[in-house]
Parts: structure tokens; C-alpha cells; sequence
């Protein structure tokens, strides 16, 4: 055993999806694309005599996260630093479950590989409810296209091969689980045809053209997001609305050419690594 482990997860935002069910929650999740961000989550996992989780210093609850400490069968203090906010669509609650799977099974030897840890961590995120993708996407980096839904033994995963700087605002909260509620073929329908283009025609241009088109044909901007997003295009910027949260993203200085003041990172070549 080891007293403890940390492992950083990027931040991954989603600029098109669609949802495919599943009773078996390790083969359910969606296909789409997103941005792998250089700001993440860093979750250091240490032994301990009862279960406890915080994010920066506050105590949480955060399903996806027992979910995993339940299948590794652990009971540890998991003790998480971002400043990524949660329910705005960087998919914390995603990193929390990656980053909490991968450093307990180091620090409690529960031999278990990459693939099963990614795998516990995507099914226990489906099953909260808060995400359908993201995992998989942080655990592997860059720019992902998930091609086929699912965890490891399941999906197909490709991405765009090139490196952006990423600007954000996030306005406010919007629950996963709400939306994935109540969308349905309208959202699915909006999801394959931004999936066809990209397809077609992996760039940059065409993931931010088809996140963009995705969000309008999809019903889900809201008035304030919209808004940003016109400023951008009129100051010749290329922005979206992230998956799932009040939050607009743009690439290269497309929010600060508008007027903003955004926060900003890089894409993240890699995925899930030990610190």
C-alpha cells in the first residue's frame, strides 16, 4: 500500500453530443466532441479509516465518486483542488470519478488496469446521472471524437489532430441530469449531424461550426449565452456554449477581441497522469 496518491485530470469540455442508453451502464454514454483543457482537476487520494471527499477544502458529496470508492471497495479521504466550477460544464464530476478510481487503486494495490479503472469511473458517472463522456475524453487528452459510446471495451475514439488556446466565461449552472431528461430526438438528431461534419472534415473550424450549430438546433442556448456567443462572431471570433452549462468557450482570444474577460487555458495533450 501507499500512504497516498495524486493524479491530474484535465478539464473536458463537450461541444456536441448525443445520448445512447444502455441497462449495462459500461456500454451507454454518447458520441460527440470536446476540448481536453490544461485546467483540471488534481485529486490526491489517501488512506483512511472512514470515507470523506472535498474540493477545495469543503466537504461534497458527489455520487459518481462513492460509486467508484463502492466498486474498488474503499474507504478513503479524497481530497480534490480545481478552478473549474462544478455543474458549468468542464466535467468535474467526471475528473473527481477518474482521478478518485485511478489513485485509490494505486494507493489501496487494488491491481486493477487502466482500461477497468476508466471503465469503473464512465459507469459510475453514467449511473449518477452527471455525465455521459466526459471520462473517456479526459482519459485521453487533446481534442477527442467519440465515435462509438461506452468505456474502454466498447467505444472508438479518434480526435483532431492539432492545439488550441481555449478562453471561457461561465454565467451559470445548468443540470446535467435535467437535460438529459428531458432531450431527446431533437438532441440526438442535432448531435449526429455536428458529429457527420466533424467527420468529414476534422478541424478546429468544423468542431467550433458544428458545437455552434449543435447548440442552436438542439434548443439548448439560453438567452445570455447566445448573446456572448453573437458578440463573439461579430468581433470575427468562433465560440459555443459548453455541455452541459451556462458557460461560453472560445477558441484563441475570441472572447477577449469581444470585450470579455475570460479565464483561459490550453488543450491538454494528454490524458488522466500521476503527479
Amino acid at each position: 500500500m501507499n500512504d497516498e496518491a495524486t493524479v491530474f485530470v484535465p478539464g473536458h469540455i463537450t461541444g456536441f453530443f448525443t445520448i445512447s442508453e444502455d441497462d449495462d451502464p459500461t456500454k451507454a454514454g454518447s458520441q460527440g466532441a470536446g476540448l481536453a483543457l490544461s485546467d483540471g482537476v488534481t485529486v490526491t487520494v489517501r488512506a483512511a479509516d472512514e470515507r470523506a471527499i472535498y474540493l477545495d477544502d469543503t466537504s461534497i458529496e458527489v455520487e459518481a465518486v462513492d460509486r467508484v470508492l463502492d466498486a474498488l471497495a474503499a474507504d478513503v479521504l479524497v481530497d480534490a483542488e480545481s478552478d473549474l466550477p462544478l455543474g458549468a460544464g468542464f466535467g468535474v464530476s467526471g475528473a473527481l470519478a477518474l482521478g478518485a478510481a485511478l489513485a485509490t487503486n494505486q494507493v489501496l494495490d487494488r491491481g486493477l488496469s487502466e482500461n477497468e479503472l476508466i471503465t469503473i469511473a464512465h459507469g459510475a458517472e453514467v449511473q449518477a446521472g452527471t455525465g455521459l463522456g466526459d471520462v473517456v475524453a479526459q482519459a485521453k487528452g487533446g481534442i477527442p471524437i467519440r465515435l462509438e459510446p461506452g468505456g474502454p471495451q466498447h467505444n472508438v475514439l479518434d480526435a483532431v489532430p492539432s492545439r488550441v488556446r481555449v478562453e471561457y466565461i461561465h454565467l451559470d449552472e445548468l443540470s446535467t441530469e435535467s437535460v438529459l431528461e428531458e432531450s431527446g430526438e431533437l438532441l440526438n438528431d442535432a448531435g449526429e449531424k455536428a458529429l457527420s461534419l466533424l467527420v468529414r472534415e476534422p478541424t478546429l473550424s468544423s468542431f467550433i461550426y458544428a458545437s455552434r450549430g449543435f447548440a442552436r438546433e438542439a434548443e439548448l442556448l439560453t438567452p445570455r449565452v447566445g448573446e456572448v456567443i453573437d458578440d463573439v462572431s461579430a468581433a470575427d471570433g468562433q465560440a459555443s456554449m459548453a455541455m452541459l452549462g451556462e458557460t461560453v468557450f472560445a477558441l484563441g482570444t475570441g472572447l477577449s477581441d469581444a470585450g470579455y474577460e475570460p479565464e483561459h487555458c490550453n488543450t491538454y495533450p494528454a490524458g488522466a497522469v500521476f503527479k
